[in-house]
């Protein structure tokens, strides 16, 4: 690793291994838990519906049937790791890190938020405008026997069920270096799989459709002042008109933001996101898990729904060049299937399922 990376990239893949290795040796079977009969009522009720998800993972939506999320670990902290995003001052494009493995892509993840902070303030000095995000589960793409979390498993049942769906979709597909794909083609298989999980457990859909129904409309929300953002980057203004632009919009959004909240009852989940400075860098991770889904979704509906069919077109996909995938991508994104995908999204589940 010292030819390849260079010191700085030892510590980082060293801080990255022993990481992951402590979430490992943490973890305890779920079976062994559950045969605990001092285990705690909650934990145990939420580690039998979570087996449950797991095996509705493999039945219905074809994921794969392996050791992750079979056991569970207490990490004693709310993230299990944090992920450091970056862009210039005048763009939503993301500062790639190149990893061994995964590629390039467009974050790069510590267990410890003070090394993440630490990275992010080097980052900050070379002038990049940086957000550290807590990232509650991760895949290891079916190298190893990813466990369950306390960092989720007290989520409403299906955002359990999401975030599961999610990282099992990972390890059917990744492209080496391609951050967008990756994700887009993840969060489709979860956005999939908690609409039909839903419909075979109507009675956890009440609360989880006001837990998303916040969600969806902080994503429109962000989506839009992204758009704007985009529209300024690429215009022919000045940088200085640029920078004083992009601060209005910013302001623009905090007060959007609080109008919107005042609808939600006192609902407070997104304020963390706004508590530190709006950026490129927040803006663009945003982006990054969202830009192909409508795309992939619309693949899904030429494929008459059917996950297998949708699968293996997708692998087929992912072997082209990735200017060749995005083209194809780009052209499912403007077909009918894709408006009515966008439009679904915004939807509740049960009115767009």
């Amino acid at each position: 690793m010292l030819v390849l990376s260079g010191c700085g990239q030892v510590g980082y893949y060293a801080q990255s291994i022993n990481g992951h290795f402590t979430v490992l040796h943490t973890a305890q079977p779920v079976s062994d838990l559950l045969a605990d009969p001092t285990i705690d009522p909650r934990l145990r009720t939420r580690l039998i519906e979570a087996e449950q998800i797991r095996s509705y993972a493999v039945s219905a939506l074809g994921e794969p049937d392996n050791g992750s999320y079979r056991s569970y670990a207490d990490l004693k902290r709310p993230f299990v790791v944090y992920n450091v995003f970056a862009a210039p001052a005048l763009s939503l494009k993301l500062h790639e890190s190149c990893l061994l493995v995964v590629g390039c892509v467009e974050y790069r993840g510590y267990y410890s938020r003070e090394s993440a902070e630490a990275y992010a303030a080097e980052l900050h000095r070379d002038g990049w405008e940086t957000f550290v995000a807590g990232i509650p589960a991760y895949s290891t793409l079916g190298y190893f026997d990813d466990p369950l979390l306390n960092t989720f498993i007290y989520l409403p049942r299906a955002e359990v069920a999401r975030m599961i769906f999610h990282e099992l979709a990972h390890q059917i597909l990744f492209v080496r270096g391609d951050t967008a794909f990756n994700e887009s083609f993840a969060v489709t298989v979860e956005t999939v799989g908690v609409r039909r999980w839903l419909a075979a457990h109507p009675d956890a859909a009440i609360e989880y459709e006001r837990y998303d129904a916040h969600r969806r409309e902080f994503r429109k929300l962000v989506d839009g002042y992204r758009k704007r953002l985009e529209a300024l980057y690429g215009s022919s203004e000045t940088d200085t008109e640029k920078i004083a632009a992009k601060e209005a919009l910013f302001a623009r959004m905090r007060a959007d933001y609080e109008a919107l909240k005042a609808s939600w009852g006192g609902y407070k989940g997104f304020d963390l996101w706004f508590a530190t400075d709006l950026n490129n860098a927040k803006i663009g991770s945003f982006a990054t898990y969202n830009q192909w889904v409508p795309a992939f979704l619309a693949l899904l509906a030429q494929e008459q729904d059917e996950l297998p069919k949708f699968y293996a077109t997708v692998k087929a996909m992912s072997k082209r060049p990735e200017p060749e995938r995005n083209a194809a991508l780009a052209t499912l994104d403007r077909t009918p299937e894709a408006a009515a995908a966008r439009a679904a999204l915004d939807m509740p589940l049960r009115a767009g399922r």
